[in-house]
């Protein structure tokens, strides 16, 4: 891991154990699950959000305006608001995506849940998503929750990312490694 990287995911770890611990305190934990699954999916639909949380070209002041109108216009608690204002304080926006991610994670491991990543071609059914879930259990033996993603580059097919494990049973999986046979081939 680069060292840019890593410090930012540093950073990132101590805002998400200052909210997870405040939040714990408060006996706001089911708030902050809802403000992490509304934050995470502003930040994935949202390029100006996006744009907002990384440009160095946008003001302190501005950051802090615009991120303290979206917090409460989603109607984050008050802990997620005055954190992410500290943050924009201190020109610290761009680790929010990281932030949530480790969020997710913490709670996660607080309810005995494991994190299930999901990238699909196509939308899941609720039954899909019901037998994926199940197999998943099976597999991990702890209650699995899902974060299904829509990625159409991958042609057909799955990509679950449970940990540290990953299984990629997409169709641009498969051609990549057919594509790699025939280069060895020649």
């Amino acid at each position: 891991m680069s060292e840019p990287a890593s410090i930012s995911t540093g950073i990132a770890e101590r805002y998400a154990q200052a909210v997870f611990e405040l939040s714990r305190e408060g006996d706001g934990l089911s708030k902050l699950e809802q403000d992490v699954a509304d934050l995470g999916a502003a930040i994935g639909e949202s390029e100006d959000l996006r744009e907002v949380l990384t440009s160095p070209v946008i003001s302190r002041a501005e950051q802090g305006a615009a991120i303290t109108a979206v917090a409460e216009k989603m109607g984050l608690s008050e802990t997620m608001r005055n954190v992410l204002a500290l943050m924009a304080s201190k020109r610290r926006l761009f680790v929010v995506p990281a932030m949530v991610r480790v969020l997710r994670d913490r709670l996660s491991d607080e309810k005995g849940e494991v994190l299930a990543e999901i990238r699909s071609a196509t939308q899941l059914s609720d039954d899909q998503r019901g037998r994926l879930a199940e197999a998943l259990k099976s597999s991990t033996g702890k209650d699995v929750k899902l974060d299904v993603t829509v990625d159409e580059a991958l042609i057909g097919g799955l990509v679950v990312k449970v940990g540290s494990q990953m299984i990629d049973t997409s169709i641009r999986a498969k051609l990549n490694a057919l594509q790699n046979t025939m280069k060895e081939v020649r």
